[in-house]
């Protein structure tokens, strides 16, 4: 019998109110909160924090508190990662980061969809889809990425963006929806 969280890893519909779901966002949101309450200068600390929170971590990675996401498992950062304050990831599916990005402050970036058909989704069940962004990828303050975009390496999403659909590689997005205004 498949489990709620195989099914959401899998991108199917699943329970969100399951109880290993919502013991694996406990154990994750316990380790945020003691993440955004570490002193600034525990630099040591706060990166422990993160690979214990975080799926993978690369080299030189910094979040500026504070910082939530619901699995923590499912955050994969490359090297060279630097987010300023009130970065928000809902995890529900895979979210990856390549190389030397950069997110500026209250980005966040959501994987869940709930479905159209009212009685589905007041059951309770939703379904994510991934998100990837590539390398050398810089996003101005308070973008949005929502569930199943790609991002190319070395664009520019401007600051106030809604991103919804896929972003070439070498180009400046900006705008709600989010659109191209510069090839690079």
């Amino acid at each position: 019998m498949t489990s709620e969280k195989e099914k959401m890893l899998k991108g199917e519909l699943y329970s969100y109110n399951d109880n290993e779901l919502i013991t694996d966002r406990t154990k994750c949101k316990t380790l945020c909160f003691e993440y955004n309450n570490t002193n600034f200068s525990e630099i040591e600390r706060r990166s422990e924090l993160l690979k214990k929170i975080l799926g993978k971590v690369g080299s030189n990675c910094l979040i500026e508190q504070t910082f939530q996401c619901d699995y923590g498992y499912n955050i994969e950062i490359g090297d060279n990662f630097y987010s300023n304050h009130n970065l928000l990831i809902l995890d529900c599916a895979k979210v990856t980061f390549g190389n030397n990005v950069l997110v500026g402050p209250n980005c966040s970036f959501f994987t869940p969809e709930h479905p159209i058909d009212v009685e589905t989704r007041n059951s309770g069940k939703e379904y994510a889809l991934q998100i990837k962004v590539g390398s050398n990828v810089w996003f101005g303050g308070n973008v949005t990425v929502l569930s199943g975009v790609t991002i190319g390496d070395n664009s520019i999403i401007g600051a106030g963006s809604v991103v919804t659909k896929d972003v070439p590689a070498n180009v400046i997005v900006a705008g709600n929806p989010a659109k191209i205004i510069k090839y690079l």
